[in-house]
C-alpha cells in the first residue's frame, strides 16, 4: 500500500495522501460498480509531495466505485462512495 484518502466518501475531488515515497507517476482509474471505467487520471509527482488532489469528478452520478490506482508495478484497489 502506497497511498491512502483522507475519505472514502466524496463529492467532487478525491485527496490522496502517500504512504510510501512515489515514483514520479501515478495512474488512477475510477470504475462504477459494472466495472465500467468513468474517469481516469495520470500525474507525474514531484519528488518530496505528499498528496495529490484529484478534481472534477462533480459530474459523475451518485454511487459506489472502484478506485484503481497503479505505480510502477504497484498496483491497489480501493471501494469508493460518491454522495450529495
Amino acid at each position: 500500500m502506497f497511498a491512502k484518502l483522507r475519505s472514502n466518501v466524496f463529492i467532487d475531488a478525491l485527496t490522496l495522501e502517500f504512504i510510501a515515497p512515489i515514483q514520479s507517476s501515478l495512474k488512477a482509474i475510477l470504475r462504477d460498480e459494472r466495472g465500467y471505467e468513468c474517469s481516469r487520471f495520470e500525474t507525474n509527482i514531484p519528488q518530496g509531495d505528499k498528496s495529490v488532489t484529484w478534481k472534477g469528478l462533480n459530474d459523475l452520478p451518485y454511487g459506489v466505485y472502484t478506485l484503481e490506482l497503479s505505480q510502477g508495478n504497484d498496483e491497489m484497489k480501493m471501494r469508493l462512495v460518491k454522495r450529495i
